[in-house]
């Protein structure tokens, strides 16, 4: 007699690292749709873990509280940010880089349409949402002021803070200006042709003048490249010139 093969145990949702991320927007999927439903204030974290399956005590350990998870993938955007600029070729203009790095927010946003336009709607119209969004908002150009400021730094501009702080803040108006018209076209305008057309003016006003002859450049890529990869191969062509 044989002994019958042995069963893979079975993986829990969050014990990898994708299953923590899917996880997450399970949880960040269910909120939104409960939200709109019943309202924010009616709706409790248990009603919130049982849609996504879970039960309460999965819910804190992936969130604080419940306005935590509107803005469920934040912590993952910064990180590849971080990466983002780790990564970033250091003759690069910083600018350029920074530009690149925010456009991984609009990426996030419009990869879920459905949940992104349901989170614009709660932000207009709950407040402690709103002030959410702005923390939110807040912390991706303290994160860019300091990838700019040690950038600048680094090239001997005597006013790096200053500037960082001003070229952060340029950066992420520009981006919210583009997600902001995006989200009230319900995702129809051109959220790419956008970004690039705002973060162009940006990296512009930002952009170390030096001696040079006027070139026209010409980029072709797919409506479905990512933002971040538009604004660098924009940008590539550019510096080529």
């Amino acid at each position: 007699m044989t002994d019958s093969p042995r069963r893979a145990p079975a993986t829990r949702a969050g014990a990898t690292p994708a299953g923590r991320r899917r996880l997450r927007r399970a949880l960040a999927a269910a909120a939104v749709d409960l939200f709109v439903a019943k309202g924010y204030e009616a709706t409790t974290v248990d009603e919130i873990a049982a849609a996504a399956g879970v039960g309460r005590r999965t819910f804190f350990r992936y969130f604080d509280a419940k306005d935590d998870v509107l803005f469920a993938n934040h912590d993952e955007i910064v990180a590849e940010m971080e990466e983002t600029f780790a990564a970033a070729d250091p003759d690069r203009d910083p600018v350029e880089v920074a530009c690149s790095a925010v456009g991984l927010v609009l990426d996030s946003y419009a990869a879920e349409l459905d949940v992104s336009l349901k989170r614009f709607t709660l932000t207009r119209t709950v407040p402690s949402l709103r002030d959410k969004e702005v923390a939110t908002v807040d912390r991706y150009q303290r994160v860019l002021a300091r990838y700019l400021r040690a950038r600048f730094t680094e090239q001997g501009d005597e006013t790096s803070s200053l500037r960082a702080a001003v070229a952060a803040a340029a950066i992420a108006a520009a981006n919210n200006h583009v997600l902001r018209r995006w989200l009230r076209s319900g995702g129809q305008d051109d959220i790419t042709a956008s970004a690039a057309e705002a973060f162009a003016l940006v990296i512009d006003a930002f952009r170390v003048e030096g001696p040079s002859d006027e070139t026209t450049v010409v980029a072709v890529m797919t409506t479905a490249t990512p933002l971040h990869a538009v604004i660098a191969k924009l940008n590539a062509a550019l510096n080529e010139s």
